[in-house]
């Protein structure tokens, strides 16, 4: 059982969505983002997903933009992203980790994937690789020991969808709105999505891009996904010196249903 399976099935038993945290590795610097890697975990986060600082990261707004540079300023390089991976997994050993990147990075590296393996990540998505050139890379990184994980939106085409649904391990990213990351605007959690993911086989559906508050998290879990993966809103309140673990303690906790509130006493769950 890998460290995704076990995490969505403990969840799932007690009640629960999954609450994915994003963060900038090395931002802004190098002791600061260990910190903050704990910071996510110590407020609840099941899940961990982390960026590697690059020059041109198209998937991104400016709030990871801006991450990025500051992280390449202060000379965080590849290598050094995977010792605060290393780290993160020494101290917590059955968190599952996801590298989100792009293309440039792992093909100018070699041994990437073996690398981010051994440091003890559990799934890699390479943001600016199309499904239809996606094969042969999903192959690559299972044979490396990592789960490939693919995106997948609601206007995806339904052969691009089978494909993404064929080729993804640990979990399905699915985007909430068409463009960048960023908080600018909510996303919409189509349910449709979810249930042609489903029917297809694909690994459990995750909802990202426009999660900034707990209402967010609810309707993303409502329409039917596993779990949320929050990133610019994590990233912009560290900028800011905000309390991170609070802020993902306030999100993780929109994740429980019906049955875990019930679990804990019939507490309730406010928006900030």
């Amino acid at each position: 059982m890998t460290r995704y399976s076990a995490m969505f099935e403990r969840l799932a038993a007690r009640g629960e969505g999954a609450f994915g945290a994003f963060l900038m590795l090395g931002d802004p610097d190098l002791s600061t983002g260990a910190r903050l890697l704990d910071d996510v975990v110590a407020g609840g986060a099941d899940m961990v997903e982390v960026g590697i600082p690059f020059s041109d990261p198209i998937a991104d707004g400016p709030v990871i933009q801006a991450a990025a540079k500051r992280a390449l300023d202060a000379g965080v390089r590849v290598a050094d992203c995977f010792e605060l991976i290393a780290g993160l997994r020494a101290r917590h050993p059955q968190i599952p980790v996801g590298i989100l990147t792009y293309a440039n990075l792992v093909m100018a590296r070699a041994g990437f994937m073996r690398d981010a393996a051994d440091a003890g990540a559990d799934s890699l998505l390479i943001a600016d690789v199309p499904a239809l050139e996606a094969e042969p890379i999903a192959r690559a990184m299972e044979q490396a020991g990592l789960a490939p994980v693919l995106i997948a939106a609601a206007n995806t085409p339904d052969p691009a969808l089978a494909r993404i649904a064929q080729l993804s391990r640990g979990y399905t990213y699915c985007v909430s709105r068409l463009g960048i990351t960023g908080t600018h605007s909510a996303g919409q959690f189509d349910r449709q999505l979810i249930n042609r993911l489903r029917t297809l086989g694909a690994p459990p559906a995750v909802f990202g891009f426009g999660i900034s508050r707990p209402e967010h998290v609810r309707a993303a879990l409502e329409a039917g996904a596993a779990g949320v993966i929050c990133g610019s809103a994590i990233v912009d309140l560290a900028s800011r010196g905000g309390n991170v673990a609070e802020a993902v303690g306030l999100l993780k906790a929109a994740t429980l249903n019906d049955k875990a509130v019930e679990r804990l006493g019939g507490a309730m769950i406010e928006s900030p």
